[in-house]
């Protein structure tokens, strides 16, 4: 979304600069609780949105930065956080990366957001040593907001902002290595509203099964089964307005997922900002968030973690109940939050990385 955009500005440090950054291994929240986020600050310039975790070593992270008009960056850690490592795409001075989706510690793709040619997609497979831009979006309507595989790594999808009142869809089928835009024809009218390029997680997948969130004159959840060739809209059940809608979605199986997110003018009030289903198709109004909802992860069948950070207000909440009911279990606020193999990761403002 073009304004949320705007809000997250960006000059990035030289390329090939190591920050060195201290942090403990703290314990997985499994329950919340106990020791909380390990924090570290990589880049005080940055404001990280994107964030992809490969293991308890592993993680990748982008941002913008908020001195410089948003020019981004991209860091990447293979040593619990210890150390960074700037590898951002040589070239690339101006353009804001918002989310990246990693294979592994060598492969990774990064979405850049904006308008028109903006809107980027660069991968690389060494480590981010070299990258290769594999996708340049050439509709001056078009606004990409978030990318997103499905288990394996080959079939990925992204989604931008409508163009001529519909959504629009690229799919990759090598893995990152190439897109190209679906026809339109698949996609339910939705003029007036948008995505939220909040955490990288406005689009996710499960199998063939693929759900984005909205926002505007309508909050809803767009759901796919064929890998994005045609899409069913569902009232998500979270109120809508301009700064207002779905923010972030978690797939736990194909049927049972969950919605979060707010409104950015109003982050104190986190009422009905989440929803979940049981069916995968129809959306229900769930328990008030303690504040924004920018991203949500599964824990186990019944327990979630939810972050979100805006107008100094945020903390980090959980559900033990499959997200019908949330508490506040830490006041550090994230914008992103990504669990694996028993390590969750967030990132947020001042350029921090929390791990626990």
């Amino acid at each position: 979304m073009r304004h949320l955009a705007a809000a997250a500005s960006a000059l990035a440090l030289a390329l090939g600069v190591t920050t060195a950054a201290t942090a403990s291994p703290g314990s997985p929240p499994s329950p919340p609780g106990a020791k909380g986020w390990q924090t570290q600050v990589v880049d005080t310039d940055q404001s990280f949105r994107g964030l992809d975790a490969v293991d308890g070593r592993t993680a990748w992270v982008t941002g913008g930065s908020v001195s410089d008009g948003g020019a981004g960056s991209v860091y990447r850690t293979t040593d619990a956080g210890r150390t960074w490592q700037d590898v951002r795409p040589p070239g690339s001075q101006g353009l804001a990366f918002r989310d990246v989706e990693a294979r592994d510690a060598r492969t990774a793709s990064v979405l850049a957001i904006g308008p028109g040619e903006a809107s980027r997609i660069y991968r690389t497979t060494d480590g981010g040593q070299t990258w290769r831009e594999t996708f340049r979006n050439r509709e001056e309507a078009a606004f990409y907001n978030c990318i997103a595989f499905a288990p394996g790594g080959r079939v990925g999808l992204g989604v931008s902002d409508p163009v001529d009142g519909r959504f629009r869809i690229i799919r990759t089928t090598d893995g990152g290595a190439s897109w190209r835009v679906l026809p339109s024809r698949g996609m339910p009218d939705s003029t007036g509203e948008a995505n939220f390029a909040a955490s990288g997680d406005c689009l996710t997948m499960s199998g063939r099964t693929a759900v984005f969130g909205s926002g505007g004159e309508r909050s809803r959840v767009f759901r796919s089964d064929d890998l994005g060739t045609t899409w069913r809209a569902s009232s998500s059940g979270i109120p809508a307005s301009e700064a207002a809608g779905v923010f972030a979605l978690a797939l736990r199986t194909p049927r049972q997922g969950v919605a979060v997110g707010g409104d950015f003018s109003d982050p104190a009030d986190g009422s009905r900002a989440s929803s979940v289903t049981r069916d995968g198709r129809t959306w229900r109004t769930a328990g008030d968030l303690p504040h924004l909802g920018e991203d949500v992860e599964w824990l186990s069948r019944h327990r979630l973690l939810v972050v979100g950070e805006g107008g100094g207000i945020g903390g980090t909440s959980a559900s033990d109940d499959g997200g019908r009911t949330w508490r506040l279990v830490d006041p550090t606020a994230w914008h992103t939050l990504d669990c694996e193999r028993g390590t969750c990761w967030a990132a947020g403002g001042g350029g921090r990385v929390g791990r626990w």
